[in-house]
């Protein structure tokens, strides 16, 4: 229920948004305003090729400060805060251990380390069998194939394991004290039967996992109350002790709820690490090019996704490794000239070529990142101009699939850190031939995702609808211009023979 503690007083909202390697902590009113911003990063770790890791202590004392520095920004006091809820990214694993810390550093959604599992449940047909209960295609990073590769490789981690956990449920779950699993992320996971939304003992043993059964915590709603803020995080984080915490969402959820997502003849695509592609359904759908259903964060719908990590992460290493001129990507007009320097190129005249695979593929398991193409006639604005263009292409690659088993859409609803770009949505417009679609006055979806879902389980809306009736506004869709998309279409052909064609050589990478 939503009480208003003190009368007149001034209310707000917190969406903490978990991405692959930034936090954001975001503080809104009840118009969905965003007031406040605080961001901290957390390293990485890769102890080897195809293993991304984070140390699940930094990270919960990255969360800690975040909230910290957000209400000193902000200046709010922390007794106006009426609600907050976690998001982050789906898939990875994040195991809580018996004993009453982490069982093993967090897997992050960009390891690649257990794609043996995948290809073996396809080859025994355990794929195939599970595929009517588990509505999507296993992919190595999802939990289920996590977990098998720590039972097989790190015995003492996976038996210490007393909570399976995704990366919003760890944060909240030392926020509260509280373990639940949320449904929008399990049943992504691999681990849930989802055409009935359920835990399934028999689903876990055909997986090799059935231990894991006692393992996940009981399921939640994203809107449902699952705790309050303890007195330890309360001291760490300087929230007020006992404010309420919601269930949070996976974050392709959260950024579609703040796209006002809310009619399966929607289409959105979200471009940040991942490529992130969905609509939503009453029913899943089956049998088609589609990888992935799960559960929406509407109850009664079903999440209909085709993604992977081919999306504008790669921008970031790529400007990490080729523009190490001192000045920082933080920079004031640091991406006004990359935009500068990518619209200086002519696409036409522009054949260099960037396979976004540098965290993974939505061609080949074992496919590598790739320029090709590159002479000495080549600057940076020609690498760049291609991974603006080679991210586009890949989404379009996951759209394509999604289209071909429903109808178009009259246009494309886009997010993520893409769309503080204006020439790259003009170019998703051009590449994709629809019109694109932005949120206005709000540069942080899934932290907005969040608050929305505090404020429906606080009961300041009675629904998530209501709640986007106040707090989204959509712009005016950019549309495509026609020249520019004959010539994509025209370079989509060779960027997808490109890639077709390297697919008999990556076997060669793994030996």
């Amino acid at each position: 229920m939503y009480l208003s503690s003190v009368k007149g007083m001034s209310e707000y909202l917190i969406g903490v948004d978990n991405g692959g390697t930034v936090i954001k902590a975001v503080l809104f009113d009840l118009s969905g305003h965003e007031l406040a911003v605080a961001s901290c990063r957390t390293e990485s770790i890769s102890p080897q090729p195809g293993y991304v890791e984070r140390d699940m202590e930094e990270l919960w004392r990255q969360n800690c400060r975040c909230l910290k520095d957000l209400l000193e920004k902000s200046g709010i006091s922390p007794r106006n805060i009426i609600g907050l809820a976690v998001c982050g990214h789906g898939k990875g694993l994040y195991p809580w251990g018996k004993d009453g810390l982490p069982a093993y550093r967090g897997i992050a959604s960009t390891d690649n380390r257990a794609v043996q599992y995948p290809e073996k449940w396809k080859r025994d047909g355990t794929a195939q069998k599970l595929y009517p209960q588990l509505c999507q295609k296993l992919i190595p990073c999802q939990q289920a194939s996590l977990l098998a590769w720590l039972k097989d490789n790190e015995r003492p981690a996976y038996n210490n394991i007393q909570w399976v956990f995704s990366v919003k449920d760890y944060i909240r779950f030392r926020l509260t004290g509280e373990a639940f699993c949320e449904v929008t992320d399990v049943s992504g996971s691999g681990l849930m039967d989802v055409k009935n939304a359920r835990v399934d003992h028999d689903l876990l043993n055909a997986l090799g996992i059935g231990e894991v059964y006692g393992k996940l915590a009981p399921l939640r709603n994203s809107f449902d109350c699952c705790g309050y803020i303890s007195p330890e995080a309360s001291v760490l984080t300087g929230l007020q002790q006992g404010t309420p915490v919601a269930g949070g969402m996976f974050d392709i959820d959260a950024c579609a709820v703040a796209m006002d997502i809310h009619s399966p003849e929607q289409v959105c695509t979200i471009a940040g690490t991942w490529s992130i592609n969905e609509f939503i359904s009453h029913q899943p759908i089956l049998d088609t090019q589609i990888a992935m259903n799960s559960l929406y964060a509407v109850p009664g719908y079903y999440l209909l996704e085709e993604c992977s990590a081919t999306s504008a992460g790669n921008l970031e290493w790529v400007i990490r490794t080729f523009m190490n001129t001192g000045e920082q990507s933080t920079t004031e007009g640091f991406y006004d000239r990359i935009n500068k320097m990518v619209a200086s190129i002519d696409p036409a005249k522009c054949e260099v070529y960037f396979l976004p695979y540098l965290y993974g593929s939505n061609v080949h398991p074992l496919a590598k990142g790739s320029f090709i193409g590159l002479t000495t006639y080549h600057e940076m604005g020609h690498l760049l101009r291609a991974v603006y263009e080679g991210v586009a292409f890949s989404h379009k690659t996951h759209i394509e699939r999604l289209l071909s088993a429903r109808e178009a859409p009259r246009a494309i609803r886009m997010a993520g850190g893409a769309t503080n770009s204006p020439l790259w949505v003009q170019l998703f417009a051009d590449v994709l031939g629809y019109p694109i679609e932005t949120v206005s006055g709000v540069t942080e979806l899934g932290a907005l995702g969040g608050a929305m879902a505090a404020a429906v389980s606080v009961g300041v809306f009675a629904s998530y609808t209501k709640a986007a009736k106040a707090m989204v506004r959509v712009n005016e869709p950019i549309n495509p211009d026609p020249g520019k998309t004959s010539i994509y279409a025209r370079k989509y052909d060779t960027f997808t023979a490109i890639s077709q064609a390297l697919n008999p050589i990556w076997e060669n990478f793994a030996e």
